[in-house]
């Protein structure tokens, strides 16, 4: 009798460290998630605050190309208004990497505006913040696949469901807009078009296949001290 008792005594123990340890990696993933989102926000801000000046720059020598300005300024309205999460807030970045992608476009017609060097430190900065959301941007999915997984999968599903975890959004540029990101590098002369923007590292972009995660939570990217912080 008393060796049943035990036995299922040790069951009870054994099943409920296993659901705090469950539901702790669970709350892990989660915050996780939220951390990398909020290092994306942050570099997203910082290149929503270039915009305006080198719109400013480019009206200096191209004013009468007013409807492509005007259609950068407002698909920068639009991303700043963010979205009900990173999916819907991925669309309008989307939206303004096409609008940013013909405002440069205009630019290869003006030589002196691609000498200018206000325009050049605007260029180089962006790139260097495209560089950092991409970065972010794979480390975020990265943390939201591993959380997806935990929550769609036995056993750890039922601790989700008990605590109330859902799966999260990724954070993802469409195909097209990758098509139609621009090529920022004019130091060289080079054309602006659909092979990309400048400095956007080399490999898979969101949208594309990502080498499946390890069980241990994701390292964050290194961060750069460039750009003004938010």
């Amino acid at each position: 009798m008393w060796i049943v008792i035990g036995v299922i005594v040790a069951i009870i123990v054994i099943l409920g460290i296993w659901a705090v340890t469950a539901y702790n990696g669970l709350i892990k993933l989660r915050n996780l998630v939220q951390e990398a989102w909020h290092q994306i926000d942050v570099e997203l801000k910082r290149r929503h605050d270039l915009i305006p000046n080198l719109v400013e720059t480019v009206k200096g020598y191209a004013a009468h190309e007013k409807g492509t300005l005007e259609g950068v300024m407002q698909a920068r309205s639009a991303a700043m208004a963010g979205g009900a999460g990173p999916a819907a807030a991925a669309q309008n970045e989307n939206m303004l990497t096409q609008a940013l992608g013909r405002l440069f476009a205009v630019a290869e017609a003006y030589p002196d505006l691609k000498a200018n060097q206000n325009f050049l430190a605007l260029q180089n900065e962006l790139a260097a913040t495209e560089d950092r959301i991409a970065a972010g941007r794979r480390y975020y999915n990265a943390n939201v696949r591993q959380l997806n997984t935990k929550v769609e999968t036995i056993p750890t599903n039922i601790i989700a469901g008990i605590a109330h975890i859902t799966r999260a959004e990724y954070f993802e540029v469409e195909e097209q807009a990758q098509r139609e990101a621009p090529s920022v590098d004019f130091s060289t002369g080079g054309s602006a078009g659909p092979a990309g923007r400048a400095g956007a590292p080399a490999g898979g972009e969101p949208g594309s296949p990502v080498s499946p995660p390890s069980t241990s939570p994701v390292s964050p990217p290194s961060t750069s001290p460039e750009g003004p912080a938010r």
